[in-house]
């Protein structure tokens, strides 16, 4: 099964003004995402029914999983000293 992958235009923006070199290796996590959500490596965040994160380097996207339609709507894209706040 091939998940549709969805940006919360904060997200987006926040993908956007990372550097470079770090982009390209979000956005190779973020397709990988696509045909395994629940890949080794992510984590559940505590006190949420569906929210995952996963670390790439010194960031981490928090995620959400709706596997009814088959959609990971991408929440956060930060730097994991900001991502929790």
């Amino acid at each position: 099964m091939i998940y549709r992958i969805l940006f919360k235009p904060s997200a987006f923006k926040q993908g956007k003004k990372l550097p470079k070199k770090i982009q390209s290796k979000i956005r190779e996590a973020i397709d990988k995402l696509k045909t395994e959500p629940r890949k080794i490596g992510c984590k559940k965040l505590r006190g949420t029914n569906n929210l995952y994160r996963v670390r790439v380097g010194d960031y981490r996207i928090v995620y959400e999983i709706e596997d009814d339609r088959l959609i990971i709507l991408v929440l956060k894209i930060a730097h994991r000293k900001d991502i929790y706040r």
